[in-house]
C-alpha cells in the first residue's frame, strides 16, 4: 500500500468541493502497525485513502471524521485496547476503548477540511462585481447570477449563470447559501424571486429601505410567502460609513462573515420587516418611534428613529441613479426633488451608507 497516497486524494477531493479529515497518527506504542507520522485522507462515507493503522482503529477514526465534519472542529483521539467497547472524553482528547488483539495504542489528529462555503451574488452593478472580486479572499466560493452575464467580466467567480429566472437557478444552484442581491435597479424583482427561490440560508439586499418596502410590498402581492420576504434583510452591510461600491461590499461582506462565523452580528442589520408594517405603513415604516428587524437565524437587530433616518444616502443614490439611467422619462419628471437637500437622510459626506442599515 501506499501510505502517501492521501497526498493525491486530498488534491482531489478538494479541488471537486467534497469534504474530507486529514487524521494523523501523533504517537504509536507497539504493538501497532501504524508509526508516528503515517497519514490518512478519510471521507464521511468511510473511505480511507492512505494508513493509519488495522481494523480496529478504523471504526473509531470513522465516527470522528463524522463528527468533525458536521461541526468543522478538529479533534485528538486516542484508540488503547480494553475489554469492553467504551467511549470517554479526558479533556481535549477522546478516548476509545478497543478489544483487538494487536494491544497497541494509538493517538491520532483528526482535522477536517470542509468545502468552502458558498456566496451567491445576484446582479451586475458595481457592487455585485467588488463583492465578487472580495468574496473569495475570505475564502467563499461565489455564484454570479445575472441576465446574460458574461463569464469574463466576473473573473473570480466559481460559477457564473446568465439566467436569472426562479426555475433555472433551482436547478442550478443549491439551496441553503448566503445570498447577496446587488442588482442595483437592473431586475431587482427577478433577482429577489431568484434568490427566494434558493431558499437561503441568508438573504441581503443591497437597496434604500424605501426601494427595498416597495418591491417587498410587490413581492406579498405577487404571492410570495410572507415568511420568505420577511427574511430580506435590507439595508444590508455593517454600519462602517461606507460610500463607495468597493466599501459597500465589504460592509455587507463584514455582515456575511459575522453570520458565519456568530449567532449574532458583531454590528446592527436591518431586516425589512415586520410585514405588517409594509403592508400597512409602507415608506411610512423608517417614521417609526422604534424598529425592530427579526431577520431569523443569526441576524436579528433593532433600529432607533435616528438610526432609520440615515439609510438613504449612497445606496439610494445608485438606486436612483440606475433607475433615471434605464428609463426614457427626463431626469427632472422623474425625480424632481433629486436637487434638495434631505435634511433627515444622512447624505452628504458626512452621511453614513444606507446599506449600512444607521
Amino acid at each position: 500500500m501506499n501510505r502517501n497516497e492521501w497526498i493525491h486524494q486530498a488534491h482531489r477531493l478538494e479541488a471537486s468541493g467534497q469534504a474530507f479529515a486529514l487524521v494523523s497518527v501523533l504517537r504509536a506504542q507497539v504493538p501497532t502497525s501504524a508509526k508516528a507520522g503515517d497519514k490518512a485522507v478519510v471521507t464521511a462515507d468511510g473511505k480511507i485513502h492512505g494508513w493509519i493503522g488495522g481494523g480496529c482503529a478504523q471504526p473509531a477514526v470513522i465516527k470522528t471524521v463524522r463528527l468533525a465534519l458536521q461541526d468543522g472542529q478538529p479533534r485528538t483521539i486516542r484508540i488503547t485496547p480494553s475489554d469492553e467497547s467504551q467511549e470517554r472524553s479526558l479533556g481535549d482528547v477522546l478516548e476509545f476503548g478497543m478489544s483487538c488483539h494487536s494491544g497497541g495504542t494509538l493517538e491520532l489528529f483528526v482535522d477536517p477540511v470542509l468545502q468552502a462555503p458558498e456566496l451567491v451574488v445576484i446582479g451586475d452593478s458595481p457592487v455585485a462585481r467588488s463583492l465578487v472580486s472580495l468574496a473569495p479572499r475570505l475564502g467563499l466560493r461565489v455564484v454570479v447570477i445575472a441576465n446574460s452575464a458574461q463569464a469574463h467580466d466576473f473573473p473570480d467567480a466559481s460559477v457564473v449563470l446568465s439566467q436569472d429566472d426562479s426555475s433555472s437557478v433551482r436547478a442550478q444552484v443549491a439551496a441553503g447559501s448566503l445570498v447577496v442581491v446587488a442588482t442595483q435597479g437592473r431586475r431587482d424583482m427577478q433577482g429577489l424571486q431568484a434568490a427566494l427561490a434558493l431558499q437561503p440560508k441568508q438573504l441581503w439586499f443591497i437597496a434604500s429601505a424605501r426601494k427595498a418596502s416597495v418591491l417587498c410590498e410587490q413581492l406579498l402581492a405577487s404571492g410570495q410567502a410572507a415568511d420568505q420576504v420577511g427574511q430580506i434583510i435590507s439595508p444590508a452591510g455593517e454600519s462602517i460609513g461606507a460610500q463607495t461600491p468597493e466599501e459597500i461590499a465589504l460592509s455587507v461582506l463584514a455582515s456575511v462573515v459575522a453570520c458565519r462565523r456568530m449567532s449574532a452580528p458583531l454590528l446592527a442589520a436591518t431586516a425589512v420587516s415586520s410585514l405588517s408594517e409594509l403592508s400597512t405603513q409602507g415608506h411610512q415604516s423608517t417614521q417609526a418611534t422604534v424598529t425592530t428587524g427579526q431577520t431569523g437565524g443569526c441576524c436579528a437587530s433593532s433600529k432607533t428613529t435616528a438610526e432609520a433616518a440615515m439609510t438613504t444616502s449612497i445606496v439610494e443614490a445608485l438606486d436612483l441613479a440606475t433607475d433615471v439611467a434605464s428609463s426614457t422619462a427626463p431626469l427632472a419628471a422623474t425625480y424632481p426633488a433629486l436637487d434638495t437637500p434631505r435634511s433627515t437622510s444622512g447624505g452628504g459626506s458626512g452621511g453614513q451608507s444606507s446599506c449600512c442599515g444607521s
